[in-house]
């Protein structure tokens, strides 16, 4: 089989996982396998497809990839412990300025109080001012 027609169904895997993954990095992986597929179709020796699938998921995957999703994520929309800023979350352990833990959508967290003077019994519900690292700041529901 003919270098190149396996580059094409390299890429043609990894497109597919990409449809599945929606990484971006996997698509980007893919287009590098067909840009390696032209290359190796033009009869370039196999030590150089290599380092221009190389050269070519690293550029994409490095610069590229950053850039699309970016591009994709929808606008306003917070990922990660940005989200669980405005939450609200239920004292576990008492919270004073020094510490504490709340359950935040059913995961524990250690917490602090948001006035340094405040101390939040156990069972009070509290809004989730910030997250500070791993611990979530809190202030007591009005």
């Amino acid at each position: 089989m003919d270098l190149w027609a396996i580059w094409l169904i390299v890429a043609a895997v990894l497109i597919a996982a990409e449809t599945v993954t929606l990484t971006v990095a996997l698509g980007m992986l893919g287009g590098a396998a067909l840009v390696t597929a032209a290359v190796a179709a033009a009869g370039v020796p196999l030590p150089f497809q290599l380092l221009v699938f190389t050269v070519v998921a690293v550029v994409s995957v490095v610069f590229v990839r950053p850039r699309v999703r970016r591009a994709f994520r929808p606008q306003g929309e917070r990922f990660g412990v940005d989200a669980l800023v405005g939450r609200t979350a239920h004292v576990v352990a008492e919270v004073t300025g020094t510490g504490g833990r709340v359950r935040i959508d059913g995961e524990e967290w250690t917490a602090r109080a948001y006035d340094e003077t405040l101390v939040i019994p156990p069972g009070t519900a509290v809004d989730v001012m910030e997250i500070s690292g791993a611990t979530a700041v809190v202030y007591p529901r009005e």
